[in-house]
């Protein structure tokens, strides 16, 4: 089973529907997966759950836990601010070090409004991650203008498609 992660706790977040996508992606090529919506984490979390505090918030021990047993990832990441949301360090920060990422494999989808594509936020994850001893699918996509690509809702740009359909199936083979 493959986790997908919303990088994000903003509500109604383009990067929930992009992780929706990937899971229907995955499941036409007959691989089973499950979101995590960082939307989900308890509001007090980083005050509740981080440092001398790891284990003690019961609601985030619960999406903790589906993230330590998971063994493939894809982390769909919008750009915020020239990286990746806050939200996502604080979550990463919450897991058990250094084991909850180590020898693990992910994908990452970088989304933004500009024409980076989060191309820098990905590349600030993938420092963590490599810290963490997570190892990165090289093949990296960046969804620039993600509204500009999208008809109700929906991925409307082939490309992307395309781009999206080919690295599900190399994360597969990783």
């Amino acid at each position: 089973m493959i986790k997908i992660i919303v990088s994000t706790n903003r509500k109604q977040a383009v990067s929930a529907r992009i992780a929706v996508l990937y899971s229907e992606i995955l499941s036409q090529i007959g691989v089973n997966s499950e979101i995590i919506n960082l939307t989900e984490l308890p509001d007090d979390f980083v005050f509740t759950a981080l440092y001398e505090n790891n284990g003690k918030n019961k609601a985030y021990n619960l999406i903790h836990n589906r993230v330590k047993e998971g063994r493939k990832f894809v982390f769909i990441v919008p750009e915020y601010n020239g990286s990746f949301p806050g939200i996502l360090k604080s979550f990463i920060d919450g897991m058990t070090y250094p084991n909850s990422f180590r020898s693990k494999k992910c994908a990452l989808v970088g989304i933004s409004s500009g024409i980076g594509g989060g191309g820098i936020a990905l590349s600030h994850l993938t420092d963590i991650f490599n810290y963490l001893g997570m190892h990165v699918l090289a093949n990296k996509i960046k969804l620039a203008r993600i509204e500009e690509n999208m008809t109700d809702g929906l991925l409307s740009n082939k490309l992307y498609l395309s781009l999206l359909h080919e690295q599900a199936r190399l994360l597969v083979d990783f």
